[in-house]
Formats: structure tokens, C-alpha cells, sequence
């Protein structure tokens, strides 16, 4: 835990603001996710501006976009918080992170039409899985030890 390390007049810092190592590598991980996602919205709504449409499935590319923005906006902002210490971000976090798992697993092995079986491309199953790990890796480095008590201090 960081509470070890002295600060800059070499006091040892106060482990209930000093943020751990796992807090700080959960939160480049969900805020680097939600990026991800804010950046996935600007390019949805750019492609239905451009005038694309399914023509297999009625996907509305606004709502889309908006999910994108609402979901990767919140998971950037918790990221963020916890990279700050604040620890409003953590259940945030750890709900997002499992409901990505979720989505991945389903995407993956979910039926017919998953990536398992061959409907979806390398590069879509190659991204499924670096997701699916990095959520993985957030949600054990919120539950490890450090972390909670971190978090109930």
C-alpha cells in the first residue's frame, strides 16, 4: 500500500487519502475505457450524420451514441475520481466493469451467431478478449485488500 512512502517533507502518508496501487490501476483502466466509449459516440454520430443506416435492423445511430456517451462518460469520470481518491467511483466501476463481462461473454460464447462460432472477425474477437481481460484485471484490483480498506477508511 502506498501508505509507506513518505511525501515530499518525508511524512509517511495518511492511509485513509493516501489512494493504493490497485485503486490507481482500476482507474486508468475504466477511465481508459471510457474514452473509449465517449470516442466510440462521436464516431457513431458522425457515421449517422453521414446518412448510414442498417438496412437489416432497425439501430437507431443517435440512441446508440447516446448510450455510448452516457456509459463511457460515467466510467471516465468514476476512472478519473479514483485516480483522485475519490472513492464515489469505485461502485461505479465495479458495476460497469462486471456489466462489460457480461456483454463479452455473451458476445463470445452467446449462441450461434458469436465470435466462438466464426460470425464475428479476428479483430472483433481479439478486442472482446483484451476487454474482457482489462475489466477483469479492474475488478480484482478493486476487491483486493488494499483497496477496500482504502475505501472503508
Amino acid at each position: 500500500m502506498n501508505s509507506r512512502r513518505p511525501d515530499d517533507h518525508g511524512r509517511p502518508l495518511d492511509p485513509r487519502t493516501a489512494v493504493p496501487t490497485p485503486v490507481r490501476i482500476a482507474g486508468w483502466i475504466s477511465a481508459a475505457q471510457g474514452l473509449f466509449g465517449v470516442i466510440t459516440a462521436v464516431a457513431l454520430v458522425v457515421r449517422a450524420l453521414g446518412g448510414h443506416h442498417e438496412e437489416t435492423v432497425v439501430i437507431s445511430g443517435y440512441a446508440t451514441a447516446g448510450w455510448f456517451a452516457v456509459l463511457g462518460g460515467a466510467l471516465l469520470a468514476a476512472g478519473l475520481g479514483l485516480l483522485r481518491g475519490r472513492r464515489w467511483g469505485r461502485g461505479l466501476v465495479l458495476i460497469v466493469e462486471l456489466l462489460i463481462l457480461v456483454a463479452v461473454g455473451s458476445t463470445l460464447f452467446g449462441g450461434t451467431e458469436s465470435a466462438i462460432f466464426g460470425q464475428v472477425g479476428l479483430t472483433m474477437y481479439l478486442g472482446a478478449v483484451v476487454l474482457a481481460v482489462s475489466s477483469a484485471v479492474a475488478l480484482v484490483a478493486l476487491l483486493r485488500r488494499e483497496a477496500v480498506e482504502w475505501y472503508a477508511a
